[in-house]
Parts: C-alpha cells; sequence; structure tokens
C-alpha cells in the first residue's frame, strides 16, 4: 500500500507529477519509453566475464518514496510494462 502523496524517481532523478508521469489506477504512466536492459546472451556474458567488454546499454530504474508510519520507505527497481 503506497499512501496518495509519493515521490517517483527514474534513475535517481526525481519526476514531477502531470510532466513527466500520470497515475492510472495502481500504474505509473510515462509518456517516454524507459529503457530496460534485456537479458545477456552468451557472447556477451562471455566477454565480461573474460574482461574484453563491459554492459553499456541504457537501463532505467523506477523507485517510488513515500512515508508509512513516520517512515520513509522506498519501492525500488519496479517492474516496467509496455500498456
Amino acid at each position: 500500500h503506497i499512501p496518495p502523496t509519493f515521490e517517483v524517481y527514474v534513475s535517481g532523478v526525481r519526476q514531477q507529477p502531470g510532466r513527466d508521469f500520470e497515475v492510472e489506477g495502481r500504474s505509473l504512466v510515462f509518456p517516454r519509453e524507459l529503457a530496460e536492459e534485456g537479458k545477456l546472451g552468451f557472447i556477451r556474458w562471455a566477454s565480461m566475464w573474460l574482461g574484453i567488454a563491459g554492459t553499456y546499454r541504457k537501463h532505467e530504474t523506477v523507485d517510488v518514496v513515500y512515508e508509512s508510519g513516520g517512515r520513509r520507505m522506498v519501492e525500488t527497481g519496479l517492474k516496467l510494462t509496455e500498456g
């Protein structure tokens, strides 16, 4: 349960309601596509393991910060879905 007053962050940057996202029911809806890194293939995984290359794909995370019982709570790494 998240109260009606909360903060939303995408990759650590605070988002503004009405400008950066909307609330629809129990979902946060963003007007832009958020990037989520997919699963690594064998070749990319092996090259990282061998120290040849790293992963530099864009990956954005969504976090919600709210207060509950006088404590600041964080729900982090929320699952992204396409709508």
